[in-house]
């Protein structure tokens, strides 16, 4: 009988332990996953800002008031760069040419479109001293809006992390270890984005 009742809380331990386990990798994955995504959108925004080159890219974040919904211009055109200073935009809809010539006009990209009713082509000027300046604080306040969504992403990963012990599912030592470990993930995180901005930031001065 003492056996069975030792097999028993040993088969209940094991179980606990292989819960508690669980919580703490899901909790990771989780925080390691929106950071990720984070992270993407950084290096995304990062892209779109042109430095001397044309680059599809400098339009990703141009959204077009397209029957009323605002839609990436990307998924509405095909985009090239036939010249290293012009940048050719083709509608998928011809209909909607008015919109996407007005959305790349109100866009900082800094450059004015034309049309011929079946392309519309953009001329890129080289950068001025003034507008390196501009792209540059740009650059900054992406890496600064970036940074406080992985700190977001920490906060609610620690509410997580504070219901599990309030619930029993961790312990506070394990709590303690799970903080700890995201921690690292957002200063990792972090230290990327500032690695990011530094180096776009780098190649606007040098262009």
């Amino acid at each position: 009988m003492w056996h069975h009742a030792f097999r028993t809380h040993n088969r209940k331990r094991c179980h606990t332990l292989a819960a508690t386990a669980e919580t703490e990798i899901t909790v990771e994955e989780d925080t390691m996953e929106r950071m990720e995504r984070s992270l993407e959108s950084v290096t995304s925004n990062f892209a779109s800002i042109r430095t001397g080159r044309a680059t599809p890219t400098m339009l990703d974040r141009v959204k077009v008031d397209y029957y009323g919904a605002p839609t990436p211009l990307k998924t509405l055109a095909g985009i090239s760069a036939p010249e290293s200073t012009m940048l050719v935009v083709q509608p998928y809809d011809k209909s909607a040419m008015q919109a996407i010539e007005k959305a790349i006009m109100q866009s900082d990209i800094g450059a004015t479109p034309s049309n011929d009713g079946n392309l519309i082509r953009i001329n890129i000027p080289a950068l001025t001293a003034d507008r390196r300046k501009e792209m540059t604080k740009s650059v900054a306040k992406l890496g600064e809006d970036g940074k406080v969504s992985i700190r977001n992403v920490r906060r609610e990963a620690m509410k997580q992390v504070d219901k599990h012990e309030k619930d029993g599912d961790i312990s506070e030592d394990e709590k303690k270890s799970l903080a700890d470990s995201i921690q690292e993930l957002t200063d990792d995180y972090v230290k990327q984005i500032d690695k990011l901005a530094k180096a776009k930031q780098d190649e606007l001065v040098k262009i």
